[in-house]
């Protein structure tokens, strides 16, 4: 068996649900040993990080009930599986702050969690950006602000924005805004 592998020996589905199915499988590690892979299986996601002609960014404040918290978070949302994550960035982003861009820049991907979930979201960078109505999902509720990109910098570096992919969209805009190859 191969360095660095494991092959699945077989899966179980324990909970199918309407985001996520979580799965329990049997693998064989490369020392010939069996474990057990819990693995939270997602479609992945997309967050936008839109910038105003002022270099003021966009942001949600929004209900989330894991951390029964208020959170500052970039426009994101759920692929459908086989979905373009453009596509899917543009509609999350005209939905929820009623805007489209002039340009949409792919800037990257992440993982949030390699360990057990296959979640992957795509970062884009909106600019030129044209105001309308937003369009809210069914069982969406959430307030849009604007936000200075330096002040939502800091906000990250002060521990304000505990988000991710929020953070990780704003460190690497900071990273290749400083190299001046946007």
């Amino acid at each position: 068996m191969a360095h660095l592998y494991e092959k699945t020996l077989d899966s179980t589905v324990l909970y199918d649900g309407k985001v996520i199915r979580v799965e329990k499988d049997n693998v064989l590690l490369e020392d010939g040993t069996q474990a057990i892979r819990e693995v939270v299986r997602h479609p992945g996601g997309v967050c936008v990080l839109a910038l105003t002609d002022k270099e003021e960014l966009l942001v949600v404040r929004q209900f989330r009930y894991p951390y029964r918290e208020v959170t500052i978070e970039l426009p994101a949302g759920k692929l459908e599986y086989g979905e373009d994550p453009e596509t899917c960035g543009r509609r999350e982003l005209l939905e929820e702050c009623g805007c489209t861009p002039e340009r949409f820049t792919y800037l990257g991907k992440l993982y949030p969690t390699t360990a057990y979930n296959t979640e992957i979201i795509r970062i884009f960078l909106a600019e030129g950006l044209h105001f309308g109505e937003r369009s809210l999902d069914d069982e969406e509720f959430l307030d849009v602000e604007r936000i200075p990109f330096d002040r939502a910098l800091e906000m990250v570096l002060n521990d304000e924005i505990p988000d991710s992919k929020t953070q990780i969209a704003i460190l690497k805009y900071a990273a290749i805004k400083k190299q001046g190859t946007v």
